[in-house]
């Protein structure tokens, strides 16, 4: 239950002063011992708290959903185990999993797709999509519709071309790319609109673990592009999502 219709209740009779105050005493964060579970983050930011799956175990991750369930919240987790959703879903059977991006959906409430145009999301190569995926989904997930082009790198750029036609009617861009990470500077000089650059860890050697592309994203020429952390997909989806929100 949220602010507003916890408020009504207490107008129209249907919630009672004390249950009014339990309910508040647990809305700015609720401590379980392991986590302290931020409930006034969507009142604060327009999006519920996202549960970071690598490094939790089961119980953990499933007493925060839990908890999370309790006050309606949309549940997205992010990097979570195959083992571990099939753990969830046996408790709650509208979990949702995506195996490429490793992320665990439950819907609780209708998500409003309020954004102001489309996402795009862009990949250099197959090897990129479990980490644009991950940055789709998010998005989607945050209410935003959101497109997919994959494998179109500069190693073959005639099929990032062709793709012309989608890449310009996005609001924003998200180019996910590994090896040395170029495709955001070749998309940055044919669109007007904000570009998300995710380094992935994909390459050889010499790719130092996506650092090799992140150096390269960061030292574009193209003007009009962040840079958000390695195989950082999550951050790219959220990120893109504020922009498409804005007025």
């Amino acid at each position: 239950m949220d602010i507003r219709e916890l408020l009504s209740g207490v107008k129209n009779g249907s919630v009672n002063i004390d249950e009014a105050l339990k309910s508040l005493k647990d809305l700015p964060y609720e401590d379980i011992g392991y986590a302290n579970i931020d409930h006034h983050r969507e009142i604060r930011t327009g999006y519920p708290e996202v549960i970071y799956c690598e490094g939790k175990n089961d119980d953990q991750i499933i007493g925060i959903i839990e908890r999370m369930t309790q006050k309606n919240s949309n549940i997205l987790g992010t990097r979570c185990r195959k083992e571990t959703y099939n753990k969830v879903k046996q408790i709650y059977p509208n979990a949702e999993y995506e195996d490429i991006s490793k992320i665990l959906k439950i819907q609780n409430h209708d998500i409003e797709n309020n954004g102001k145009g489309k996402i795009v999301v862009i990949t250099g190569g197959t090897s990129d999509i479990p980490v644009a995926d991950e940055a789709y989904y998010t998005a989607k997930f945050l209410g935003n519709t959101v497109e997919r082009i994959y494998d179109v790198g500069v190693a073959g750029i005639h099929r990032l071309l062709s793709k012309k036609h989608i890449i310009e009617s996005a609001r924003v861009i998200i180019a996910v790319a590994g090896m040395e990470g170029a495709l955001p500077s070749v998309v940055g000089g044919l669109v007007d609109v904000p570009i998300i650059a995710v380094p992935t860890s994909v390459g050889y050697g010499a790719n130092f673990g996506g650092l090799s592309s992140l150096l390269t994203m960061l030292n574009s020429c193209a003007s009009g592009i962040s840079v958000v952390n390695i195989d950082n997909g999550f951050g790219a989806g959220y990120l893109a999502s504020m922009i498409n929100k804005l007025k």
